[in-house]
């Protein structure tokens, strides 16, 4: 690793460079009036040193430290010495120009001075836009620890990520940086690969990143680290290492700033039924939950695992610790969802959408502004102006507004800003697509990278940046840097001149394509254009490739291999052993540096940069084609590999790319080879012949010996040997292991290993080896084993397989074996516990220690050796899993002696014949006595010692026979007696059937009672078994086992089958409970569809013959009804399984003919069910499946809701039912059926206005509307009442209202000045009751009658059109004389129609509010009403009330004010010294109160309430709330007063800028006079951040003067104008 300069944004050491003087002269590159632009702020003045160390930036956008320099390296002198010195070197290059020239001419002095003009005109311009915002590019520099950035996944790899970033920049993200969960799972599958090698191979792939992450994917990512390795030659790599976890990518937000529609980077926590939780960085303070439905279709559900993270959009508020997530494309990519709701410019992150308000454009790019304050900038690429060649200075105008996505941060910015995108696809957030061919492709897929494009035109020139060129794919353009225009330096790029001009055409090449800008990277360089290769990828494998030699590799073991450089940039390796085709004893007198040699491609890794080349002679002119894979193999392939390693059987040997073979020692010669060594080395290229490959298996099996000498005719002969036969053979070679012989007749080659000579002792076996000798002929050899894929022939000639081949003994195959048989064999291996035996065809069976003599189970190995002769007698056979234990025979007689009792005496027999069990033997028939009858079997007694059973399939011959099917076995009774013949044992234990010999403690008699079986022929029954079955042929079957998608059947006691649910019978009523229908022991008649004899399985059916059962598509017709199994139920369809390859879904809409009965939760797994092909589409495998009652029972049948089709005929005017499908932000989509939509436009959702219509409707909602268009085959429908209701009643309106009229209503809210009362049946009218107009006495406390939910009656007072007020009045007097009410005058109570909610009677007037008039019309939005006891205004209520005068009320002032309320108090004092009312109870029926609530205006606000009652009328009133503030201070509740103070500041609307800053500084004198100097400081700091913090130091200032507080501390604060101070 070479030095690497690490940049960690401001507080790293900068390098110090040189920078231009800011007034160089250059040409003018661009032809357009508008030359001068102001320089990169980045570049340093002359002299500069190095730059000191800054703080580090926050990784808010709120900056919350200024560096001390500005970026790029500062200067000692002040801005005033450089100017001077400017000026002075001006002058000084302008003397000796003068002096040069002696005296030149007056046009030259002219232009001298004109040029010094506009070079002061330029710098006083400059000095203008100093603090003007500057449009920057993203690039290596600008980007810092801490930079915010959005990219694309451009490649995964093993351990990390590549992520494309703006501006042509890649970042890597190690797999431990990309979430807390996945590392998690790294380190537990590292911490059990130290258990050991199994779980380590369990583990190995448990973490795949290519499963987590999609080419393409948008991410937000976290700058970790820049870093620039400048040890290499040339230019420095640099390396930006990124990092993707929630709380790094999501830094800078907090709770408050996750509203609806903002971004954030979530990793997945677990996996849940319903979706995913999700961490987004806010710990357990906040988690995130990602819905099933909200994952784009786009993304495999499999790839979301624990640990994965996912750019998600907020698709509604945080409730509680929990905030709904989504990743649809529509939502996600959609631009018009930017978060409209945001607090603060912290929810703006990269990949959020955004409202910009367009400042400022020119060539450069777009500056605008977010949330009016913020600057935002889109540089030439992100704008369109480079790329597209958009005009954006005609696109884009000043002061008009633009939808943008945010693509980065800027944290070392002088002022705070963004950079966005106007890119479509990066709006879109998918990536960009082209078209080629009409289709749309990957911009990588039609132009690959090292393409050379022949002609490249160029559309723009940038002269500091380099050239936009059309490379012939539309949409999508190209760049060349000007650093790769052409070898060598390019001073400068024209539009108009030069050879790079606009227009001109060039051949260019491909070096890279960025997925986030879109765009191709191209070179025109000429070195680049005539390079063989640009990188390791395009170097195919097995290519010839010339190459220099660049370095001899040194190991301790002498020369290594060669570095070989085959292009620029891109070196291989070869290996020593590949140097040459022999073993080079000083190869590095042959190599030597910058020696041109030839090679060939063995292998590449572009993950690892890794490319393995070889100089052997035999590979490199080589000209059989190179294997490289499996699929490039076939069997007689001939091909060159190299032996990389040796084993004891065979050798390993690599071909081209990652695929090596096995050569065993058998396919290296003809002839015998003792000693590998002796004749192979590794690194030795040897031709090999392909024998045998299994992909899937990864084997391959190669020989070094000629297919072409094994003929048609020697593998026909090998093709017709047979295991076990018989052959002779010629003696070919002999060794001390093995002999080689030539079968005669077909000269196959064979082996006859030296211990199969003989059955005895191995002194004998090579007494006879020494009798053979070459060309003897050998008779009587049997074969042994046989593998035609590698042609080995393997012979033995020990008499005691000889003579049982002989007489057809010979133990080949599992199968053949019997218990009981004494078979011979011979030892295989031997270990501690056991020794296996082994017979021909490689048939192994186990000897237990137990099944050995005893003599010999204490001896070493048994006394036994391998390849010894052994006879053995088989004591169990396993056929399912190919097992066999055997003994030898003297021990297995003797266990079976052991094992067998004396026969036990019958005791009282039914036959007189049979004294004890040995009497009863196989066919014999007797009697027996039912001792009981199950389900399944009989159960009998032959004695009283003596059991039996008869399985209810050896009872009846015929189905005639069978009295009740489904109670084939009811007819016997107890002690019944009746023939039975003898079958053979049933063991009890396992429930098998075995021979008569098999007895054991477990079994019983198995017996039949069939009339056919039961007569005296003498002929025992051949027992029904799996070969005696065909396809088609019919039997009597018996219910044995239930499940719920088959049954199992039983037709003899040795055969079962299983019948699928569909197959069971042609009533599907029979088929809804198959339990009920076919209990067990129900008898049956089936048919044979297929057995598998060897495996046992046997498939059944019992329908009728000829029944159609298996359908296919090809079968299927529109209007069949079938019968079908559920397979799958979710809330919106039922999934139903037709046969093994037809399914469909039955959707809501096909559930039932009434909508309202439509509930796919009605049916259960593997229900069967009757249903009916409404639309089939063969081609695609789509059906549409109706379960409607009308469909599949009876077509006469009632039906609601008619079935819909796309041939249904529907006309506007329809009034139908259906199902909401989905609810977007253009209304609701309801589904009529099948594919049938109707859009419900927002407007034709209700006939009131409803403001969160969105929360009404949800997905399977039923829903009822009226067609009213059908324009273009779209169907649009209306849910009105007004619309599809024939009775209904149109709401009521402001206008339908008469003063005098009497309505019913309900109370919403409760003041203590009145209520507010929701009018019945109306188009959401509210109306104000005044408390003087609630009863016929005084009402002090509106609370005390009413309170929230009581159903009144009302009377209209007046209905003010204009100012949208309603008075209402509910003094029982006004419904004396028209209305019939028994109200008591008494009680004095207002009309309640559920009941009287006052208990009191008050006896005061009403003296604090007069405006009876301030009546409301809301519009549904329950925040926008009174609400005293919240914390929180709201400042665009639709409440409207009368506005209250604040004159001669005592405001806050900015300083200098006293909070003792002064002018309140003298109001008070007046108030006080007037001569109080006299109180008075009167009854007055007809006349009315006076209402004094009008002295407000007059007295000004006397109680909370009254302030509150202002501020609903005036909520940007910063008097009203100061004096609110300082009302509370009047009755020293400092806490309500800060409260207030804290309302104000957030319900002042953020226009209100003044109105705002008067309530800070009241706040801020609030705690200068009451608090503490930590209060000061903390609300100081507040009002910083939301006002100029200039003027807010000024006024703290000014009241610490005021106060006489002169020694205080002042608040630290961060920006430079104080710090300065």
């Amino acid at each position: 690793m070479g030095s690497l300069k690490r940049k960690e944004g401001p507080d790293g050491a900068a390098p110090s460079k040189s920078a231009k003087p800011a007034n160089e002269a250059r040409p003018s590159k661009r032809a357009k009036s508008s030359d001068a632009t102001t320089k990169d702020g980045n570049k340093k003045e002359k002299g500069a040193k190095s730059a000191k160390s800054a703080p580090a930036p926050a990784t808010s956008l709120v900056r919350e430290e200024e560096p001390m320099f500005p970026r790029g390296g500062a200067s000692v002198l002040t801005p005033l010495e450089q100017k001077q010195i400017q000026i002075q070197a001006r002058n000084d290059v302008l003397f000796e120009e003068a002096a040069g020239k002696k005296g030149g001419d007056k046009a030259v002095k002219k232009k001298k001075s004109s040029r010094k003009s506009k070079s002061k005109d330029a710098d006083s311009k400059a000095d203008k836009d100093e603090d003007a915002v500057k449009v920057e590019s993203l690039n290596f520099k600008r980007l810092v620890k801490g930079s915010l950035v959005l990219g694309t996944v451009c490649a995964i790899n093993a351990l990390d990520l590549s992520i494309a970033l703006p501006n042509n920049l890649v970042g890597h993200v190690p797999i431990t940086a990309i979430s807390d969960a996945l590392t998690q799972r790294l380190n537990s599958s590292i911490g059990k690969e130290d258990d050991g090698e199994e779980s380590a191979d369990e583990n190995e792939d448990d973490i795949d990143l290519e499963s987590l992450f999609q080419m393409g994917q948008y991410v937000r990512a976290y700058v970790v680290s820049t870093a620039s390795d400048e040890s290499t030659a040339g230019k420095p790599k640099r390396k930006i290492e990124l990092s993707l976890q929630p709380a790094l990518a999501n830094s800078g937000m907090a709770d408050q700033d996750v509203v609806e529609h903002a971004t954030v980077m979530a990793s997945v926590i677990s996996v849940e039924d319903h979706g995913f939780v999700m961490d987004i960085g806010f710990g357990d303070e906040m988690k995130g939950f990602l819905q099933r439905k909200q994952l784009d279709k786009s993304i495999p559900e499999e790839s979301i695992q624990p640990g994965s993270v996912l750019l998600c959009i907020v698709s509604s508020k945080a409730k509680g610790k929990v905030v709904q997530l989504s990743t649809l494309v529509d939502r996600l990519g959609s631009i018009k969802n930017h978060p409209s709701e945001a607090t603060t410019i912290d929810s703006y992150l990269p990949g959020t959408a955004a409202d910009i308000l367009v400042s400022e454009v020119n060539h450069h790019g777009i500056v605008g502004k977010l949330m009016g304050s913020l600057d935002v900038t889109a540089d030439l690429v992100h704008s369109g102006a480079g790329p597209d060649g958009v005009d954006i200075t005609e696109k884009y105008k000043i002061g008009s507004r633009l939808k943008a996505r945010i693509i980065c941060t800027f944290p070392i910015a002088k002022k705070p800003k963004l950079g966005i995108s106007l890119l479509p696809h990066v709006l879109s957030l998918k990536p960009k697509t082209a078209t080629k061919n009409g289709h749309e492709s990957l911009p990588v897929d039609i132009l690959a990278h090292s393409t050379i494009v022949e002609k490249c035109t160029v559309q723009r020139v940038e002269p500091e940046m380099g050239l936009y060129v059309d490379v012939g794919v539309e949409g999508v353009p190209g760049f060349v840097h000007i650093s790769r225009v052409k070898d060598g330096k390019v001073d400068s790029l024209f539009e108009t001149s030069g050879p790079y001009k606009v227009g001109s055409v060039h051949p260019a090449r491909v070096v890279g394509y960025n997925p986030f800008d879109g765009m191709y990277n191209l070179s025109m360089e000429k070195t680049v254009l005539e390079q063989p290769f640009l990188r390791i990828q395009d170097i195919p494998v097995g290519a010839v490739v010339p190459g220099v030699v660049e370095k001899l590799v040194v190991n301790e073991k002498g020369m290594g291999g060669l570095i070989v450089k085959v292009a620029e940039g891109i070196s291989g390796l070869v290996p020593e052993m590949h140097l040459a085709d022999v073993h080079l004893q000083h190869p590095e007198k042959k190599f030597r540096e910058g020696m041109k040699v030839k090679t060939r491609v063995l292998s590449t890794n572009p993950a690892r940069h890794q490319l393995r080349l070889t100089l052997k002679k035999t590979l490199v002119n080589s000209e059989a084609p190179p294997i490289k894979s499996y699929e490039e193999l076939a069997v007689g392939l001939q091909a060159f590999g190299t032996i990389v390693n040796l084993l004891k059987h065979g050798a390993i040997v690599q071909f081209y790319g990652h695929l090596r073979g096995f050569l065993p020692v058998s396919e290296m010669s003809e002839a015998y080879i003792s000693d590998l060594t002796e004749h192979f080395r590794v690194g030795q290229t040897i031709s090999i012949y392909v024998l045998s490959f299994d992909p899937e298996e990864k084997r391959l099996i190669v020989s070094c010996k000629d297919p072409s000498a094994f003929g048609l005719d020697k593998q026909v002969a090998l093709k017709k040997l047979q295991i076990g036969d018989l052959v002779s053979a010629k003696v070919t070679q002999k060794t001390e292991d093995d002999i080689f012989v030539e079968l005669e007749g077909s000269s196959l080659k064979a082996i006859l290993p030296v211990r199969h000579l003989t059955d005895k002792s191995l002194s004998k076996t090579l007494s006879a080896l020494k009798k053979i000798h070459v060309n003897q002929t050998l008779p009587d050899l049997v074969i042994l084993e046989k593998n035609e894929g590698r042609r080995s022939i393997i012979l033995s000639m020990k008499p005691s397989l000889v003579k049982a081949a002989k007489e057809g003994k010979l133990l080949t195959h599992v199968d053949k074996a019997k218990v009981g048989d004494v078979v011979p064999g011979f030892v295989r291996n031997v270990t501690a516990t056991a020794a296996f035996v082994q017979f021909a065809g490689r048939l192994t069976a186990l000897l237990p220690k137990s099944k050995l003599l005893r003599e010999d189970q204490e001896k070493p190995g048994f006394g036994l050796e391998k390849l010894q002769s052994i006879t053995v007698k088989i004591t169990s056979v396993e056929r399912d899993l190919g097992r066999l234990v055997v003994a030898i025979p003297q021990v297995a007689d003797e266990q079976a002696k052991a094992s067998v009792k004396p026969a036990e005496k019958a005791v009282n027999a039914l036959d007189s014949s049979i004294s004890s069990i040995e009497d009863i033997t196989i066919g014999m028939i007797t009697k027996a006595r039912v001792k009981s009858a199950k389900d399944t079997q009989i159960n009998v007694d032959l004695a009283d010692n003596i059991q039996g059973r008869i399985d209810v399939s050896q009872v009846f011959d015929t189905w005639a026979d069978i009295p009740d099917p489904k109670k084939p076995l009811k007819k016997f009774k107890t002690n019944d007696i009746i023939e039975v013949r003898v079958l053979g044992i049933h063991d009890a234990k396992d429930h098998r059937y075995l021979p008569i010999s098999h007895r054991s403690t477990h079994s019983v008699l198995e017996l039949s009672a069939k009339p056919s079986d039961v007569k005296d022929d003498g002929a025992a029954p051949e027992p029904l078994s799996y070969e005696n079955l065909a396809e088609g042929s019919e039997h009597i079957a018996y219910v044995n086992n239930v499940a719920n998608t088959h049954i199992w059947v039983s037709l003899s006691p040795s055969v079962r089958g299983r019948i699928n649910a569909m197959e069971l019978s042609d009533d599907l009523d029979q088929l809804q409970v198959p339990a009920k229908s076919f209990p067990v022991g129900s008898a049956l008649r089936v048919r044979v569809l297929s057995v598998d004899a060897e495996k046992h399985r046997l498939d059944l059916s019992a329908r009728t013959p000829g029944s159609e059962n298996q359908w296919t598509w090809e079968k299927l017709e529109q209007g069949m009804v079938l019968p079908g199994r559920v397979t799958k139920i979710n809330d919106r369809q039922v999934f139903v399984k037709l046969s093994e390859s037809v399914a469909g879904p039955v959707y809501l809409a096909d559930l039932a003919d009434d909508f309202a009965e439509a509930n796919p939760l009605k049916h259960s797994k593997h229900d069967i069910v009757r249903v009916s092909i409404v639309e089939i589409d063969k081609p695609n495998k789509r059906l549409r499946l109706s379960m409607r009652p009308s469909r599949v029972l009876n077509s006469a049948l009632p039906v609601e809701d008619k079935e819909i089709t796309k041939n249904t005929k529907v006309e506007v005017g329809d009034i139908l039912r259906g199902f909401v499908k989905n609810v977007s932000d253009k209304g609701l989509f309801i589904t009529l059926g099948g594919d049938v939509v109707a859009l419900v436009k927002i407007k034709n959702l209700s006939d009131s206005y409803v403001k969160d219509w969105k929360d009404m409707f949800q997905v399977d909602q039923l829903v009822k509307g009226r067609i009213i268009s059908v324009a273009d085959g779209r169907l649009e429908m209306s849910l009105k009442s007004s619309v599809v209701d024939k009775d209904y009643v149109p709401l009521l309106t402001l206008a339908d209202l008469k003063e005098g009229e009497t309505i019913t209503g309900k109370i919403r809210k409760v003041e203590e000045f009145g209520a507010f009362i929701d009018l019945d049946g109306s188009a959401n009218l509210s109306g104000l009751c005044h408390r003087s107009e609630m009863a016929d006495r005084a009402v002090k406390d509106a609370r005390t009658l009413y309170k929230e939910g009581d159903s009144v009656k009302a009377r209209i007072l007046k209905v003010d059109a204009k100012a949208k007020r309603i008075n209402l009045g509910l003094k029982p007097s006004y419904f004396k004389d028209g209305d019939d009410m028994d109200v008591d005058d008494d009680e004095g109570a207002g009309a309640p129609l559920d009941g009287d909610s006052s208990d009191e009677e008050e006896e005061e007037d009403d003296d604090d509010m007069s405006d009876a008039g301030a009546t409301l019309i809301t519009t549904g939005d329950e925040k926008a009403q009174a609400d005293s006891d919240s914390d929180e205004e709201d400042a665009d209520s639709d409440v409207e009330m009368a506005e209250a005068s604040t004159e001669g009320v005592a405001g806050l002032d900015a300083g200098g004010f006293s909070w003792t309320a002064d002018a309140l108090d003298a109001e008070n004092d007046k108030t006080a010294a007037e001569e109080p009312l006299k109180k008075k109870k009167q009854r007055r029926e007809h006349q009315a109160l006076v209402d004094k609530t009008a002295q407000l205006d007059v007295n000004g606000p006397q109680t909370s309430s009254d302030f509150e009652r202002l501020l609903l009328g005036q909520p940007d009133s910063s008097s009203l709330w100061i004096a609110y503030m300082a009302f509370q201070m009047q009755v020293s509740d400092l806490a309500a007063a800060r409260a207030v103070a804290k309302r104000a500041v957030k319900t002042i609307n953020i226009k209100e800028e003044t109105e705002k800053l008067n309530v800070w500084i009241a706040y801020l004198n609030l705690e200068v006079a009451y608090g503490t100097e930590e209060s000061v400081e903390e609300v100081f700091k507040e009002a910083c951040t939301y006002n100029d913090e200039q003027e807010v130091y000024e006024r703290l200032a000014s009241s610490y003067i005021q106060s006489g507080k002169r020694k205080v501390r002042f608040p630290s604060l961060s920006s430079p104008i104080f710090s300065a101070r």
